[in-house]
Parts: C-alpha cells; sequence; structure tokens
C-alpha cells in the first residue's frame, strides 16, 4: 500500500516530481509548490469532512507562480509534459466542456479546467490530480503553450481576473495537485481539499437534491421552441398521463417569459419569436408570465380540455414554418457572399410569403384560447394568468409535483430592458475573454455580442432573483432551470472582475433559491466552468453534464442525427467526473421518438440522473418509456453517478476505432455496467469544432469483469466487492451467466451507436449449500435498481417494484414461489434462472412480495 509520505510532491531542479514519477521537466524558477494547510476553525464545513481533509492532506499540495509584475491576466509556463497519459475536461464553448485524452503538452486544449495525469509509477491506479482553482479575484485554467511550436509540449496555467483594474502578482495558491492509487478517489479528495480551502461552495453529500432528481418528466423545449402556451403544456401533460408514464414534473422551458427588443415598444412583447436564437437579444421587460400565459383564466382547460378543440400539430407546423424561413435566410446569405450582380429579389419574394404563412399560424395557434370564451367559457372571476394555470394543472394531473420554469441568469438571453423595473439596470457590451478565441463559434455567443446585455448591477442581483422567484413561487411554480450562466464574464470588466461579479450574482440566486424554492429548486445550465462550481454551488445541487440534446447536426452533416448522440454521453460522463463532486449530474432531457431514442434511454438508465425528456406532441416511443419509468412516475434509480471505468479514463471512446465507453454504476443489491459505442465523432482543434469522424462510426468490441464496477465508492456497497461469484444479466440477449473475479471477461461487440447493460447480483450462499442472486425486474433497462430488499438464508424474500418478469439467479429449482401471499407458477432452467411474473400493486407503491421456497 502506498504511503501518504511516498506520495509527497517535490519541485527541484526543474521538476516536479511525486513518488518517483517526473510530472513536468523544464519547470521555470517562478513556478511554486508550498504544502497543504487549512484552519478548520475558519472553516464551515462539516467535522467528518475536516477530518477527511487532514487525513489527505500530506497527498496534496499548492501549485501556483509569481508574475514579475502586477496584472490582469497572468499566464505561467509551469513546463513540459512529455509521454504520460493524461485525461483533461476543457471548454469547447463558453458554457460547455468535454472531454480531451492525450500523452504530451501538445495535446491539451485550451480553457482546461483540470488535468488526471497517468502515474503508474505509484502503483496500481496511480494518479495525479492538476486543479486549477480560485485565488482572491482571480480564476484559473490551463492552456497548451502558444508560439512556440508543437515540439514544445509545454502547458500554460493562466490567472486571470477579468477586469485591467484587478491586478496581481503573487498567484501561489492558483492550482492544487493530489496524487494517490484510486483516480476516483483522487479526485474526490482534491476536491474536497478545494472545499475545505476556499469555502465558497459546499459538495453535493452537503446538499439536499430537489424531488425531480428521482422522478420522470416532461421539458417543453423541442415540442414548442419559443411558442409555448398553456394549451400546449396542458396537452403534453396530458398524453404522458393517458399514456400510463405520467410527468411527475414539468420544465416550461424558454418562450414563457415578458421579453422585447430594444426596437419594440417598451411594455409589449416581442411578437413572432420561434426558433432558437431569435430571443437572444430580447430582454425582460416585466417579470411576470407573458401574454400568452397571461390570457388564461381558471377554469379554461378544466371545463374545455385541449382535445375538444385543440390541434396538436399545430406547434410542429409552425416550428417547420419558421425553420423553412431559417433556410431561405441562410441561402440569400450564401449568394450574397459570391459577390457580384446577383439578384436577390427572389429570396425577398419568398421570405415575405413564408412569414406571412408564419404569422397565419401564429395568429391561429394564439386565439386558441380566445376561441374557447367565445364558445360560451368566460370569465369566471377566479384566478387568472399563470396561477390559474397552474392551479387547474394540478387539479387535473394530481400526481404533477413540480413545475419549473426557464430563465437567464440576467433574466433573460438580452437581460433585463433599462427602465422597465425599478432595478438599476444598464446594458453592458459584452467582451470575449483572451481564452476564449479557441473555443466553438456559437449563435448564443454571437447574439450577446451583437446586443449587450441589460445588467441588473450587482447591489441589486438579490433584488432581481427574489422579485422573479417570489411571483413565481406564489403562482405555484417549484423551481427554475437557470441558463447562460457565464455570460458574466463578459460584463465583468467594471463590476471588480469574473470572481467578484460571479459572487454578487450567485450569492443573489442562491438566497432566492432558499427562500422561494425550499433551497433546491434550481437546475444550472449553461454552467461548465470552474468558477461557477467554485462560487456558485454553495446551494445549488443539481446541474447539466453536457452539451444540449441535438437531434440532428445544425451544421448539415447528415450523420449528426446519430453521432452527436455518442458526443453527447461522452460529455455526461465523463463531465461527471468532476460535476459530481459538486452537484447531482443532470444528462439532459431527449426524445423518445428519435431514432437514437434507445441508445439515450440506455445511458440514462444507468446514469443515475433524473429522467426527462422533450417529445414533440404525439412523438412518444411509450414503450421505451416504460422500460425507463415506473407506472406512478419514479425512477429505478442508481445509487451514484454513472462515471467512465478506469479503462476508460485515458482512452478516446469518441474517435480512436478502438474504445468502447462503459459506464459503472451502483444499485443497492449490485452493480452495472453500461456499454456504448460512440465512436465517429470529436473535437477537432484545427476548425475549432466538434464534427464527424465517419471512418471511425464501425463496430467495435469490449470486455466486462466484476472488476469494472467501483463498488468501493460507496460504504454501503463496498462488500459486494469481495462476493464470491456474481450473476451477470445481459440486457439485450436476456443470458444469465456466473462469473468469479477470477474468470475471464466476458467479450462483446457494439455497432456504431448501440449499447449492451450489464447488471451484477453478488451471489448469496443459502443454508444447505444452494446459491441465490437477485437480478430484477428486466423490463427495466436498470433492472437492478428494482430490488428493494432481499432477505433470508433458507427460503429467500424478494421486495421488488415494477412490473413485468423478476429474474434472479438459483442454483437448484425451488419448491415453490409465493407472490403476495399467493402461490404462483415460475420458470426455472438448469442455467439457475429463475423467473416469475409481477404486477403493478398501486396500493403499495408497486412493490410485490415475492418468496422463493426451498
Amino acid at each position: 500500500m502506498t504511503t501518504s509520505s511516498q506520495l509527497a510532491f517535490s519541485l527541484h531542479d526543474g521538476s516536479l516530481d511525486v513518488g518517483g514519477a517526473v510530472l513536468l521537466s523544464g519547470v521555470p524558477s517562478n513556478v511554486t509548490l508550498s504544502s497543504f494547510e487549512f484552519d478548520k476553525s475558519c472553516c464551515d464545513a462539516p467535522p467528518h469532512l475536516l477530518d477527511q481533509a487532514t487525513a489527505a492532506a500530506g497527498r496534496g499540495a499548492f501549485f501556483g507562480f509569481t508574475a514579475p509584475d502586477a496584472t490582469d491576466r497572468a499566464p505561467c509556463r509551469l513546463g513540459q509534459l512529455l509521454n504520460r497519459k493524461f485525461l483533461s475536461l476543457f471548454r469547447f464553448k463558453t458554457w460547455w466542456s468535454t472531454m480531451r485524452a492525450g500523452e504530451r503538452g501538445r495535446d491539451v486544449q485550451p480553457e482546461t479546467q483540470w488535468l488526471l495525469l497517468d502515474a503508474p509509477e505509484l502503483g496500481p491506479g496511480g494518479c495525479v490530480f492538476v486543479l486549477p482553482l480560485v485565488q482572491g479575484s482571480f480564476r484559473s485554467s490551463i492552456f497548451p503553450t502558444y508560439g512556440a511550436g508543437d515540439e514544445d509540449d509545454g502547458i500554460v496555467l493562466c490567472a486571470e481576473s477579468g477586469s485591467p483594474a484587478v491586478t496581481g502578482s503573487d498567484f501561489r495558491r492558483i492550482a492544487y495537485v493530489h496524487a494517490g492509487t484510486d483516480p476516483y478517489v483522487v479526485m474526490r479528495e482534491a476536491y474536497l481539499a478545494a472545499r475545505v480551502h476556499l469555502g465558497t461552495f459546499k459538495l453535493i453529500e452537503e446538499k439536499a437534491l430537489p424531488p425531480i432528481a428521482e422522478r420522470f418528466g416532461w421539458c417543453t423545449w423541442d415540442a414548442f421552441y419559443l411558442t409555448v402556451d398553456p394549451v400546449g403544456v396542458w396537452q403534453g401533460v396530458s398524453e404522458f398521463a393517458d399514456a400510463g408514464v405520467p410527468a411527475r414534473f414539468i420544465v416550461i422551458d424558454d418562450g414563457w417569459q415578458s421579453v422585447n427588443r430594444d426596437d419594440d415598444p417598451a411594455h409589449a412583447d416581442a411578437r413572432g419569436l420561434v426558433l432558437g436564437g431569435d430571443q437572444m437579444t430580447a430582454r425582460l421587460h416585466r417579470f411576470d408570465e407573458c401574454e400568452r400565459f397571461r390570457r388564461y383564466r381558471e377554469g379554461d382547460l378544466l371545463r374545455s380540455p385541449p382535445e375538444v378543440f385543440y390541434d396538436k400539430t399545430l406547434p410542429k407546423t409552425i416550428v417547420r414554418k419558421a425553420c423553412e424561413i431559417e433556410g431561405v435566410v441562410k441561402a440569400k446569405k450564401k449568394a450574397g457572399l459570391q459577390g457580384g450582380a446577383i439578384d436577390l429579389s427572389s429570396f425577398d419574394a419568398k421570405l415575405q410569403l413564408l412569414q406571412g404563412e408564419l404569422e397565419q399560424l401564429l395568429a391561429k395557434s394564439a386565439h386558441a384560447l380566445d376561441n374557447l370564451r367565445e364558445a360560451g367559457c368566460g370569465d369566471n372571476g377566479g384566478e387568472v394568468g399563470l396561477k390559474a394555470f397552474l392551479k387547474d394543472m394540478r387539479q387535473k394531473f394530481p400526481g404533477l409535483d413540480d413545475v419549473y420554469v426557464w430563465q437567464a441568469l440576467c433574466g433573460a438571453w438580452g437581460g433585463v430592458r433599462p427602465g422597465a423595473t425599478s432595478l438599476d439596470t444598464v446594458i453592458e457590451p459584452a467582451r470575449l475573454s483572451p481564452g476564449l478565441a479557441g473555443t466553438m463559434d456559437d449563435l448564443a455567443v454571437d447574439r450577446i455580442v451583437e446586443g449587450g446585455i441589460g445588467l441588473v448591477q450587482p447591489h441589486h442581483a438579490g433584488k432581481l432573483y427574489d422579485a422573479m422567484h417570489s411571483y413565481l413561487a406564489g403562482a405555484g411554480i417549484t423551481g427554475v432551470k437557470v441558463d447562460v450562466f457565464n455570460n458574466l464574464e463578459y460584463l465583468c470588466a467594471d463590476h471588480g472582475g469574473r470572481v467578484e461579479l460571479a459572487k454578487a450574482y450567485y450569492a443573489g440566486l442562491s438566497d432566492s433559491i432558499a427562500a422561494n424554492f425550499s433551497g433546491t429548486g434550481i437546475i444550472a445550465s449553461m454552467q461548465q466552468c470552474n468558477d461557477f462550481f467554485f462560487l456558485g454551488t454553495r446551494q445549488v445541487s443539481m446541474a447539466r453534464a453536457g452539451d444540449d440534446f441535438w437531434f440532428d447536426d445544425p451544421n448539415g452533416d447528415p450523420m449528426g442525427v446519430y453521432w452527436l448522440q455518442g458526443v453527447h454521453m461522452v460529455n455526461c460522463s465523463y463531465n461527471s467526473l468532476w460535476m459530481g463532486q459538486f452537484v447531482r449530474p443532470d444528462w439532459d432531457m431527449f426524445q423518445s421518438d428519435h431514432v437514437c431514442a434507445a441508445f439515450h434511454a440506455a445511458s440514462r438508465a444507468v446514469s443515475g440522473s433524473p429522467i426527462y425528456v422533450s417529445d414533440s406532441l404525439g412523438g412518444h416511443d411509450f414503450a421505451l418509456l416504460k422500460s425507463l419509468v415506473f407506472p406512478d412516475g419514479t425512477l429505478p434509480l442508481c445509487l451514484h453517478h454513472a462515471l467512465p471505468t478506469r479503462d476508460c479514463l485515458f482512452k478516446n471512446p469518441l474517435f480512436d476505432q478502438e474504445t468502447v465507453l462503459k459506464m459503472w454504476n451502483l444499485n443497492k443489491f449490485g452493480g452495472v455496467i453500461g456499454a456504448f459505442n460512440c465512436q465517429g465523432a470529436g473535437w477537432d482543434p484545427a476548425e475549432r469544432r466538434i464534427r464527424g469522424y465517419a471512418h471511425c462510426y464501425k463496430a467495435i468490441s469490449g470486455t466486462i469483469q466484476p472488476s469494472d464496477v467501483e463498488w468501493g465508492q460507496r460504504e454501503d456497497t463496498a462488500a459486494m466487492a469481495n462476493a464470491a461469484e456474481y450473476a451477470v444479466y445481459k440486457h439485450h440477449s436476456g443470458e444469465l451467466v456466473l462469473m468469479t473475479r477470477e474468470s475471464d471477461p466476458i467479450n462483446f461487440a457494439l455497432q456504431p451507436s448501440s449499447y449492451e447493460i450489464f447488471t451484477f447480483a453478488p451471489v448469496m450462499l443459502l443454508a444447505g449449500g444452494s446459491k441465490f442472486a437477485p437480478v430484477g425486474v428486466v423490463d427495466m433497462l436498470n433492472c437492478g435498481g428494482t430490488i428493494v430488499d432481499v432477505e433470508g438464508h433458507g427460503d429467500v424474500r424478494v421486495r421488488v417494484k415494477g412490473a413485468g418478469k423478476l429474474v434472479v439467479y438459483s442454483s437448484v429449482r425451488p419448491a415453490r414461489s409465493v407472490v403476495d401471499g399467493c402461490e404462483v407458477a415460475f420458470e426455472w432452467g438448469n442455467g439457475g434462472k429463475l423467473e416469475v411474473s409481477v404486477a403493478w400493486k398501486q396500493d403499495k407503491e408497486g412493490v410485490s412480495d415475492v418468496v422463493f421456497c426451498y
């Protein structure tokens, strides 16, 4: 066993070393290494975390530098990184991060949030974690060396304040390094060290989760985009309820707010907003709902539900018409760029025609409730607007526990309109930091730079959030999905820099969530930058783990409908390595009728994330959803958040043509490995975008074994690592096999965009020498999550949630099986696969008592 003294870092003769491993060479003299120390008396962390941090302190150190002069942006070369495998996470957009594996400094990407270095010299599993931190008013990230040629392989640590008025030269605690022989423990201990050192955030174990973390939901975005209205939301919730897959929460996404553009009348909602991008220069002009929701009157849809009068194909028709307009606009722009005397009048005529058709469709949608009242269901003197709508929704759908709405961190995409409220608001120009020059082109960034942001000044940030959230809470909203977090760094130059501006905004947001939404009612999104996690997660306990779900490639690659899905899974899985220290990773929505829906569903089943979809009206695969969701809208949720297995950590599961993305997770009575062929796309540094790699989109093979499951990452599952045998269930084939820790691995092959799920159940030894292992209700993708309890050494009692076929391993045929007190038939094969049917017990919350008598 490697001791802490053997993992002590040293910096001498231009080398950074630990345990005999040279991590960096050619380290300049201004780079510093200092022991990790913290003052317990000044830290608000719970005592057990302080004790853990103290015990691990000898395996870590502060890593930093001094600059020759005070500056607001201080890049410092750390040395050369040569011939050492690493995993990293870097920002490929302002708000999104993705993984990058490599072996040399030239492989490091700009705006890298952390590095995990492979260090086999330290022993099996040996690794070193390099973590850029926040120090004072500066944040840091890692870059490759610029201007020295690829042969240099140097890496740079850059500290920046974001404001010319905020300068510094002493950055000796701007990063942290930590070593060990378990990569998951190393990362956990490193973030624990950051927790007790900074005192500006809380770890996930210190916070409560929102109820939606364990329930199924629906997000309105892909169904309506910016045209969301009460009738459409009601229709959508009805479809899920009628199919027996009830949405326990909904997210009313962008489109519900009262926003307008600077050239619109000051107090009127902007007209004609349909697609994402249209709204990104619009600003809030009032804090309540837009006119479409304000016009709702209590009882409207209780008296005449949508099926009586509503055309549920209309939202998709509107979206398609808007997409048609967008296509003509792009074609006109492309034609104009060709130069010469080109007649663009045909484009203008086409646009005029299409715009008229779109306006007619929008008018038809807007008049739906008006027409309903004209038919005899007018104002009855009750509640109005969003409050009336939610009151009626909960009466009709009593299982709908939570309703969240979308907002941007600054209110709307364009912030708040100056003069529209009593808050001190100024339109600030958006300036990108130099570090973002290497990121991907982004429509959202372009539009924000175009219009600037109506920034409520930092001293009024708390008032902004309380004004918004207290109104929403009074209307019945239980939480918010907050987008566009990282745009604060565009606006910080005149506000003390990015750290200080973020502190003011995050403090106001946290206080408002605590006051208005039970302390947990928030999903953070577009937030994947280290300063958010270090400064903004005292209250936030759930946040997006990946880029948006894209149902096809916005750049037009016809294969993007497939390869983008693998990119999404890899982003979520690897981001969970660090985000899971702060929050419950949220894998985002998907569409259940997408061509790769089953691929997505399998990843969500093992993710440990809440599961929600963004299905269009009438666009559902309810059979697939029923393999994810119980009839009461709850989930067979894993205990942990899914993470890449050890043999994936320093590999590239996107385009190395050989690596299967394998993710491990834990259930109460077993473990699970999800295997996914995500090959076919990834980051291209030269083009600065994620693109397809067609030659990689092919079948690949892999192996699994019991040690792929990280049993020891939780105290309550650690004992399962010592099982003598495991029953392993293969989802697709339904095959049940036995394995030991010494068994040869199971080989498997996966076609592109396909998956397999392997459920591991430790085998119990019963009285008389027979063996037993509970697998679960195999109708569910995470069948191991259906096992509620197992007890017995002679006869075995299994409590299981769900409906369908319960599979267990039994080395001998039982004498009989009893379900809820009634003897029932069962099937048993010579391989030990024992099957019995169970039904959903509504009065017992879906749980059946099954006894196998021997």
